[in-house]
């Protein structure tokens, strides 16, 4: 092993998915009020009509769309970009990771996931122009320095099933030694000496060169899976010298035996190590591969996309009516936004059918294996059926938990679900989850969570009571017995830091926080941003990754705001909270994701107290049939 030691001193066509275009919109009942823009029918459940233009990209939609009480935004996206730009802390400065200054522009933002046709056609003119300008490298950012000098705490790499070695970390932690480059010489060729793991914060490690003892002045943080990290033997085998750094090599004289003692019994990388990190960083999905995808712009419906480029397992399509190329939507690879070509067609989900009469050349179908399978379900007795309630996070503002109904039961186990009170017309913002979505919860979920609940936009009747408004609207909760209760254990705790997409901008990778766990649901906080900005994930997410994980694929992570940035965001954002009702904020949706749920008939169900901000472990029940 120490050998290695030297004593010198220093075919199908896209239209073929589905046999039917775009359905013709039903009827609007007179008894609601209703306003047309550019030929896009709205409906106001409380009678109030209007249109109103953004401050910040100039977009005219209808007001009550619209974000915040001052309906001056069209998005959360807009009101975070104008806030910065006041605030002399802009995109820009989010994206260079350093204060901007006064001279700084704001970038033109890409098209949003959120950014709904079914709010305003303006939608259609933001695509034509020019997109967001290339991102700008991230300078001054450093995960070692941001956690050594906040004493934070990483979620551990084996949390994320989806990710580069999620699945064969194995016993990789503290105390672990490894080789790596030795910095402190003055040799002219490359040296290796071996260090010891400190502290692990996800794929990154804090080294201490050995023989350092207690002194950390040299220590040093690397990705772990680096091309520079090796198992201890790996100098001896490859023929490379093992140099002790320039500041303690007086220490010792026989550094050999030095090494034979210290290293004893001690744990280093598996031999093939970097040969599983290579494997696990192959990825199925190529490029010019053809996949069914959510369509941005109306959300009710799938669209055929072009797999342009895929980093780390995140794909980048374009989709096929883009001759530019330029309209384009992010995802993982694992999304269940994605489904392989016929997809739509085989469950009944409404399907955009492509002015392409026959594939491009190059272009073919991603294989259906490729695809995450969904569990199997029994709907062939008790059922989902149209007009149950239930709660469900909105796909359009991923920090809301919504009062949300089927709208229309597909084959396979997925659902149409649609948020009440908030609903397009012709329900081009409906969305499709599957029956055993994380996403969707029964009546009552969020009361005995503690969660707020967003009642309907428009609804008066506060604070929200379900039993009020099921006999109101004379509806029926889905069973609860029809819902995923399945909790893994996921290892996050409260205070774990991880980088996570913006789904809200889902080509953004965002230093991040769990600052809530219930059961398996996470509630990621955005450093530097405030509150109000905070996404629920499933702790399975494949939008969820580990510290690091942007260094080892080259993708660009996207840093806190700056410090100035988030001081006047604490102060604006207290006032807020005391300023906190129940009542809807009117933030405009920015995914979209929803389903429903309902009661048995006859029964009645009590809820389990959620293990609120702290880790949940195994398959606990969410709820418990009440005994009479």
């Amino acid at each position: 092993m120490f050998d290695g030691y030297d004593s010198c001193s220093e075919d199908t066509s896209s239209s073929s998915s589905s046999d039917e275009s775009e359905e013709e919109v039903a009827p609007l009942p007179s008894s609601l009020p209703i306003i047309k823009n550019n030929g896009q029918v709205y409906t106001y459940p409380d009678g109030k009509s209007g249109m109103a233009t953004c401050e910040m990209c100039g977009m005219v939609g209808v007001r009550d769309a619209f974000y915040s009480k001052t309906k001056r935004f069209c998005s959360v996206s807009c009101s975070r970009s104008y806030s910065s730009n006041s605030k002399k802390a802009s995109i820009l400065a989010r994206l260079q990771g350093k204060p901007p200054t006064k001279k700084a522009k704001v970038l033109q933002k890409q098209p949003l996931v959120a950014k709904l046709a079914a709010y305003a056609q303006y939608q259609a003119t933001l695509q034509n122009q020019a997109k967001t300008k290339a991102a700008v490298p991230v300078e001054g950012f450093s995960w070692g320095n941001y956690i050594n000098s906040n004493s934070f705490t990483a979620a551990p790499v084996t949390c994320f099933k989806h990710a580069p070695m999620g699945t064969c970390w194995g016993d990789i932690a503290e105390g672990v030694r490894v080789e790596v480059p030795n910095t402190d010489c003055s040799l002219p060729t490359k040296v290796f000496w071996i260090a010891g793991i400190v502290k692990l914060a996800g794929y990154n490690a804090l080294l201490r060169y050995e023989g350092f003892e207690n002194d950390s002045s040299l220590d040093f943080w690397c990705n772990i899976c680096g091309t520079d990290i090796h198992p201890v033997g790996w100098c001896a085998t490859s023929g490379k010298p093992l140099v002790p750094p320039r500041t303690i090599q007086h220490k010792y004289t026989n550094w050999k035996a030095f090494l034979v003692k210290r290293l004893t019994g001690a744990k280093t990388l598996p031999p093939d190590f970097s040969q599983k990190v290579s494997e696990s960083m192959r990825y199925p999905f190529k490029t010019s591969m053809r996949v069914e995808v959510v369509d941005k712009t109306h959300l009710c419906r799938t669209r055929v996309a072009v797999v342009e480029s895929v980093i780390g397992g995140r794909l980048r399509l374009v989709y096929e009516e883009s001759e530019d190329k330029t309209d384009d939507f992010w995802c993982h690879m694992y999304s269940p936004l994605i489904h392989h070509i016929g997809w739509s067609r085989s469950i009944g989900h409404r399907f955009k059918r492509s002015d392409i009469t026959k594939k491009q050349d190059g272009h073919f179908d991603a294989p259906p294996h490729l695809f995450v399978k969904v569990k199997e379900v029994d709907a062939a007795e008790e059922w989902f059926k149209e007009g149950m309630k239930l709660e469900a996070i909105d796909p359009l503002n991923l920090s809301a938990i919504c009062v949300a109904t089927v709208r229309k039961v597909l084959a396979d186990g997925y659902l149409m679900i649609g948020i009440d009170g908030s609903e397009a017309a012709d329900g081009s913002d409906w969305f499709c989850y599957h029956a055993t979505s994380p996403s969707i919860f029964p009546v009552g979920f969020c009361e005995i969570n503690m969660i707020e609940l967003t009642p309907p936009r428009g609804y008066a009747k506060l604070p929200f009571k379900w039993f009020d408004y099921l006999r109101e609207t004379d509806s029926i909760a889905a069973p609860v017995k029809l819902f995923n209760k399945e909790v893994p254990n996921h290892g996050f705790h409260v205070g774990m830091k991880l980088e996570a997409v913006d789904l809200m901008e889902p080509r953004l990778v965002c230093v991040a926080t769990v600052t809530r766990i219930i059961h398996r649901l996470l509630r990621i906080h955005f450093d530097g941003w405030e509150d109000e900005y905070d996404q629920w994930v499933d702790c399975e997410s494949p939008d969820l990754y580990p510290v690091g994980w942007c260094q080892l694929t080259g993708y660009q992570l996207q840093p806190p705001a700056p410090q100035s940035s988030r001081d006047s965001q604490s102060s604006s954002s207290k006032q807020k909270k005391k300023a906190k009702s129940q009542q809807y904020k009117g933030q405009k949706k920015m995914t979209s994701l929803q389903l429903k749920e309902e009661l048995l008939d006859g029964e009645e169900y009590s809820f389990l107290q959620g293990t609120s901000d702290q880790e949940s472990n195994g398959s606990a029940s969410y709820y418990i049939k009440q005994e009479p």
